[in-house]
């Protein structure tokens, strides 16, 4: 019961940071929501490797992290952007696609999927072209606002899966450590390079503090929740973070989708699960 528990936590702190991350990515420069809700992020990470004590990880698992940090920023830019600029309610769910990037390298490198996985792709992709159309005045359609972003956002968080399941083999803490110090890192080169305008009202900042307190909070009940519990059955809770946005943004901005993207929703969502599942 614990690891359950553990494991809706993480959904539904991502699941709010995520809705959070789009909502201020409306009114706020994108560079900004990143590199303060990251900054925060990477500060419980630093104090919580300082107290373990425990020495860096050899061979080539910090570079592992390194990319999975690079991926990650990739991913959830992409994502944040989607949020901003199309209906919450179908770039949350596409962007779960990220369940089939694992998949795939897996595949490539010698494992077979089960059942349950390979149905589950086919189920989400189907899910994703249902959610991803919306009709336009005088009939016809085309892709909805925000797809192109949330697919881009669906592969980077793969990538992220992928580098950090090899960069945090030996020590969960130390690759998260590298994961977010390198996507730090870079976001803030860009930041200094391109100067984001404006400034952050008292409100705006205590916004991006919850991001990234809520984000790092998530990989941390995760990594509980793993430790307490099967894998297999905390990534399926793990993987239910876009209900939470989904949720919120009908609640909160009252967002309204048509009924095929409706069942589209509902399918990508089955999808995901089957492939965490399997």
């Amino acid at each position: 019961m614990l690891a359950v528990a553990l494991g809706l936590a993480s959904s539904a702190a991502w699941g709010v940071a995520d809705f959070l991350g789009g909502l201020k990515s409306r009114s706020l420069n994108l560079l900004s929501v990143l590199l303060v809700s990251q900054a925060i992020g990477l500060l419980p990470l630093v104090a919580i490797v300082a107290l373990r004590g425990e020495p860096i990880p050899g061979g080539g698992e910090p570079l592992w992290a390194a990319l999975a940090g690079v991926s990650g920023l990739i991913g959830l830019a992409s994502f944040y952007r989607g949020l901003a600029v199309g209906a919450m309610a179908v770039v949350a769910p596409i962007s779960g696609l990220a369940a089939i990037v694992p998949v795939v390298v897996g595949v490539a490198t010698g494992e077979r999927p089960g059942p349950a996985q390979a149905v589950g792709i086919a189920v989400a992709l189907t899910g994703v072209v249902l959610a991803s159309r919306e009709e336009v005045e005088g009939g016809g359609a085309r892709l909805a606002t925000g797809v192109g972003f949330a697919l881009l956002s669906a592969l980077g968080f793969g990538g992220f899966f992928v580098g950090l399941d090899a960069g945090a083999e030996a020590d969960l803490w130390w690759g998260l450590l590298f994961v977010r110090g390198t996507s730090f890192g870079l976001i803030l080169l860009i930041a200094a390079a391109y100067r984001p305008p404006g400034r952050l009202t008292r409100g705006d900042a205590g916004a991006l503090v919850a991001i990234g307190l809520l984000d790092v909070s998530a990989n941390g009940l995760f990594a509980a929740a793993a430790n307490e519990g099967l894998v297999s059955v905390v990534a399926v809770l793990g993987s239910l973070y876009p209900v939470v946005t989904i949720l919120l943004a009908w609640a909160a901005l009252h967002e309204r989708v048509r009924r095929v993207q409706q069942v589209g929703i509902a399918v990508v969502l089955i999808g995901v699960a089957l492939i965490a599942a399997g």
